[in-house]
């Protein structure tokens, strides 16, 4: 009945590893809006690349 919601990389909107498809289904997003935010990030400091390994390492894959 009351269900939580869990932070899981997707299997249906993934393009690498499914980071962004993740966290898009677990805020209610538009994936390309996520993917295009990650890119921002990476080109204005770097830290997009460490944070998606992080993600992708410490994230579970869906079921």
């Amino acid at each position: 009945m009351n269900e939580s919601k869990r932070l899981t990389r997707s299997r249906a909107s993934r393009s690498i590893a499914g980071v962004c498809g993740g966290i898009a289904e677990y805020y209610g997003w538009d994936p390309t809006i996520v993917r295009v935010a990650w890119i921002v990030l990476t080109l204005l400091g770097g830290s997009g690349i460490l944070l998606y390994l992080i993600f992708w390492l410490v994230m579970p894959d869906a079921s």
